[in-house]
């Protein structure tokens, strides 16, 4: 494993750290002209179009598609086919999960001005949300979880979950989510052509008004393609994570929170900041030492050696401000006072406090979501939440009076633009 070091003291330091975060987001011309065909088919033919690409994909033989959706009873049978201690599992997550996102809730509210006008917004849920949860090797029930429990939470009131099952592989684990979840229907889909049926609709899959849910290239590129139709959650990134330490954690647990993320796959990040340079020594000494044990030793090897560095700061003020820069997915301040020094933190995912809150916690069970930014948009982005799954529409009843105040500002500055009917309409209502 050969992992990077870098210092900011070196004087190509600024230059070091954007080459280490550039990443090429653009999606492969080829993935794109492939999903634009299988958007466009799934339009045109609907059901026929989804059954074709899914046994030739998936390698099933259905011969219609009412025959890859799961019936709730089956989902009920998965969760109590578990084992209890998967099973208890489930549920304590999920319930965490539920209980945290219980309180990001909006409100609708008003208020009254002197004159009678009435002002105010009103907060409704979305009718129908779509979840893409990966399937075969990739199976993630954590991920239907964090996607489908906000959404109820928020008052969707149908959740239709896709997931793929090549040679008809089901994963008992993403079944059961689903039940533990409150998801209304389930189809054996996947890839492009499940979300061409989740934004277009088919005679069989109902069209939603947005979709959420982590996928592959081929899944990335088509909610790109039907954003507009359809809502969508984000364009996720590869999986990243920046640890802040102050030297006095144990170097073992900060490398294998580094490979927390890398695991995932060749293109995650991991970097770590401290201003202890023979805590540093350390941590890679544990690396080099723990990989070894890693049944995807190869995955965090590529990771880590692309794309991971060890950096040295002049102090945790420092660190703050790469930190601020990176916009990192995943945050640990690893420190004395984590409390304090996330105050001087604007831009993160998810920040975990604490030598003892490892990241991995929060992609399981601690409540906050873990659908998260990457890729630097925690700039301007937040993890996902019950506000994904509810709008706003504002509220305005103005009275008689409040009409010949407003009426006469707006008719101005219509005629300001040019708009007379603009103007005209709200002069008619002046006495």
């Amino acid at each position: 494993m050969n992992i990077r070091r870098l210092s900011t003291q070196d004087k190509q330091f600024d230059a070091d750290l954007k080459a280490l975060l550039a990443f090429e987001t653009a999606q492969d011309d080829s993935v794109d002209i492939v999903v634009a065909n299988i958007l466009k088919d799934v339009k045109v033919r609907g059901d026929v179009a989804v059954l074709e690409y899914t046994n030739r994909f998936d390698k099933t033989s259905a011969s219609n598609l009412a025959d890859l959706e799961i019936s709730k009873s089956e989902l009920t049978a998965a969760l109590n086919s578990l084992p209890a201690n998967q099973r208890e599992a489930l549920r304590a997550a999920a319930d965490r999960v539920r209980s945290y996102h219980e309180k990001q809730v909006m409100q609708s509210w008003t208020y009254n001005e002197p004159d009678g006008t009435l002002l105010g917004q009103q907060v409704t849920s979305l009718d129908r949300v779509g979840l893409y949860v990966p399937g075969g090797k990739a199976a993630y029930p954590s991920s239907v979880l964090m996607n489908a429990i906000p959404a109820k939470v928020a008052g969707v009131s149908e959740l239709i979950m896709v997931v793929p099952t090549p040679n008809g592989e089901k994963n008992a684990l993403v079944l059961a989510a689903a039940a533990i979840s409150g998801v209304d229907r389930v189809f054996c889909i996947g890839g492009a052509q499940a979300v061409g049926a989740l934004a277009y609709g088919t005679d069989t899959v109902p069209q939603v008004d947005k979709i959420v849910g982590p996928g592959n290239a081929y899944v990335a590129a088509a909610k790109r393609r039907v954003f507009g139709v359809v809502g969508i959650d984000m364009v996720a990134g590869p999986s990243e994570i920046l640890v802040i330490c102050d030297g006095k954690t144990n170097p073992d647990w900060i490398a294998m929170d580094l490979f927390s993320q890398a695991e995932h796959d060749e293109l995650a990040q991991s970097i770590l900041l401290s201003p202890d340079a023979v805590f540093l020594n350390k941590v890679a000494e544990s690396m080099h030492k723990l990989v070894q044990e890693m049944p995807r030793k190869d995955i965090i090897n590529t990771s880590i050696t692309d794309r991971g560095a060890l950096i040295l700061v002049k102090n945790l003020d420092e660190a703050a401000e790469i930190c601020n820069f990176i916009a990192p997915e995943h945050l640990e301040l690893s420190v004395e006072n984590p409390l304090e020094m996330a105050k001087k933190i604007k831009h993160a995912g998810a920040i975990f406090m604490g030598r003892d809150t490892c990241e991995a916690l929060g992609d399981y069970c601690a409540g906050p979501n873990h659908v998260l930014p990457t890729s630097r948009t925690a700039r301007f982005s937040s993890p996902l939440g019950v506000y994904d799954f509810q709008k706003r529409s504002s509220l305005i009843m103005v009275s008689t009076e409040g009409a010949q105040k407003l009426g006469k500002i707006a008719s101005t500055l219509a005629c300001g633009e040019g708009l007379q009917a603009h103007a005209r309409s709200a002069e008619y209502r002046l006495k």
